[in-house]
């Protein structure tokens, strides 16, 4: 009895002298102080790691004074700062700009950035032999000499991946993941890494061990997750191209609570080689890494630079698809499918006032816009998103927390994960609709060659039905809602299943990227408090309760086009951008 209670405290290799010592001092005595001293124990690796943190700070801001010896380095970090990625891509090949400038400006404003918001957790150290390096690189590649930021979990040779949890703090990397191997190759230098929630479910972004990340715009809210440090840092100035991954929106969520540009490509267009997860064996859930930036045209370069034969030569089970640019800079008006309310999850006022405007701008522009619903929405959050993200139960997320202290911002989503199976069917009869059906699709399917086979069958099948619908309407495109504005602190983990806007689209596996196009008005805030749901349970109060408090703040839209079509999302995209421009400077 004693070592299954300790077993669950710490790793297995611990079981025996736990054992050892209840055999010493009595069951119940060794209970509680082995609890206190495995708390101890992971308290001196959290304190470990944050001191780890905080030397790899000072080292950079010790780089970040080459920046002064330059001529008038003041005036000179400022103009690196304001440009595109475009314009510092094309001067930096043209060396108008050098790569140490640029390199030591962003140094310089990612440190100023972290210490507002907390959003890096490592300098990436050997991006200074890296300079040296590109010195003697005969072919400048598309993104030549530009920094670039990765999420805590891609793999950096020489780097942890820590997914904000304790077991993981001692793996040290061996080599690059694929995605940094094809950055380096075009030229990028990779400087930073960036914060996470723990365990990367939950779109919060705080974990135990480095603390939590704010939002740029309003400290007082969510940047969002679990991409939710490079959503901070690029927003906040602090970097010009970021890379983070998406499960269930995780690139969408802190691009729209953060106000920037973020692309959720189709899975396995770009390569996942190398990165660190906490959850595996997903069947009906695409997870995918994309790009995060401040415009559109940033995005598109980028997809450029890295569909290239070196990709597709570290992991040929890619399709090799060069990026197609005349899709991208396509001037043919589209057939765009639009929706402002995908019936699951009622959308804040803002929201909806985000795809109106949009739509009657693209109208404006001679695109034909055509009423689109997605199909069985409740079905695939439930069924195919819910039931394939956790078709075990949980379980194998669950056993990651092991030997490790759950953050408070977590805690509500594990609390649940961790409820008996009995108790969630009994729960789930009482409960309101939405409540019940998600607490049944988190009991474990006892079949494994089942579960399999059921998962894949059921998300074929539904993405046969969303395809002809799509075909009926000849649409090129889609044109929805993205969540926000930003939450109120701590309210993400409380609101896993809101990710319904953006979570279709992994179970679909298609492309969809976040363009950002007003900010939450007044008015948006009085409609706010009349705002009822869908169900009127406890999910639709509080979404009313996260989004509140947040006038000023950016609101976005979604674009999805058809799976290995990112050009064509982009598209989308960039006309969306232009259009808004266009309006804002009339």
């Amino acid at each position: 009895m004693v070592e299954e209670m300790l077993g669950e405290i710490l790793p297995r290799d611990a079981i025996n002298l736990q054992a050892a010592f209840a055999l010493t001092c009595g069951s119940a005595t060794a209970i509680v102080l082995w609890k206190w001293l495995s708390r101890r124990r992971i308290q001196r690796k959290m304190e470990e790691a944050r001191q780890w943190r905080d030397n790899s700070l000072d080292l950079m801001e010790k780089m970040s004074f080459p920046c002064f010896s330059l001529q008038n380095p003041g005036v000179q970090s400022e103009f690196i700062l304001s440009l595109s990625l475009v314009e510092l891509a094309t001067k930096l090949r043209e060396e108008s700009l050098s790569p140490e400038s640029v390199l030591y400006a962003y140094i310089k404003k990612a440190l100023e950035v972290t210490r507002d918001v907390n959003c890096v957790t490592d300098f990436i150290h050997d991006c200074e032999e890296q300079l040296r390096d590109l010195k003697n690189q005969k072919d400048k590649g598309l993104l030549y000499g530009v920094p670039v930021s990765i999420k805590d979990h891609i793999g950096c040779k020489g780097h942890i991946s820590t997914g904000g949890l304790v077991q993981f703090l001692n793996k040290v990397e061996k080599e690059d993941s694929v995605i940094v191997k094809v950055l380096k190759k075009q030229g990028a230098i990779p400087f930073v890494k960036t914060n996470i929630p723990q365990s990367m479910i939950n779109y919060d972004c705080s974990n135990l061990i480095f603390g939590p990340t704010v939002n740029p715009r309003n400290h007082k809210k969510s940047p969002g997750g679990s991409s939710g440090g490079e959503g901070a840092l690029i927003a906040g100035g602090g970097s010009i191209l970021g890379f983070g991954t998406d499960v269930a929106g995780s690139i969408r969520l802190p691009s729209s609570f953060c106000g920037i540009c973020g692309l959720k490509p189709t899975g396995s267009r770009l390569s996942t080689l190398g990165l660190a997860s906490p959850i595996g064996g997903m069947k009906s859930v695409t997870a995918t890494i994309g790009p995060m930036a401040r415009d559109v045209d940033s995005l598109a370069l980028c997809m450029k630079a890295l569909l290239c034969d070196e990709l597709f030569r570290l992991d040929p089970t890619l399709p090799p698809m060069p990026f197609k640019e005349e899709i991208y800079t396509s001037s043919k008006p589209l057939r765009i499918g639009y929706y402002e309310d995908d019936g699951y999850f009622q959308p804040s006022p803002s929201m909806r006032r985000a795809v109106r405007e949009i739509k009657q701008l693209l109208q404006t522009a001679g695109h034909t816009l055509i009423p689109f619903v997605p199909p069985r929405l409740n079905y695939v959050v439930d069924e195919l998103f819910t039931r394939g993200l956790f078709s075990d139960g949980a379980a194998s997320l669950l056993e990651k927390f092991n030997g490790d202290i759950v953050d408070p911002n977590l805690k509500s989503q594990v609390n649940c994960y961790s409820i008996p199976i009995v108790i969630k069917k009994i729960l789930a009869f009482i409960l309101k609709p939405v409540v019940s059906i998600w607490l049944t699709c988190l009991i474990k399917m006892e079949n494994d060659v089942d579960r399999y086979h059921t998962d894949k069958t059921f998300s074929q099948t539904y993405r046969e039905e969303f395809l002809a619908e799509w075909r009926n309407l000849k649409l090129d495109v889609i044109l929805c809602p993205a969540l926000g504005p930003a939450f109120n602190e701590g309210y993400p983990g409380k609101l896993f299943a809101a990710t319904s806007y953006t979570n279709l689209y992994n179970v679909l596996n298609f492309p969809a990227g976040i363009v950002p196009v007003t900010t939450v008005s007044k008015a948006d805030e009085e409609e706010l408090a009349h705002y009822k749901g869908h169900y009127g349970d406890p999910w639709d109060k509080r979404l009313k309760e996260a989004v509140k408090d947040a006038v000023g703040l950016p609101v976005a839209v979604q674009c999805v086009a058809l799976s290995w079509q990112e050009e064509m999302c982009l598209r989308l995209m960039k006309e969306v951008e232009t259009l808004v421009h266009e309006r804002r400077t009339k």
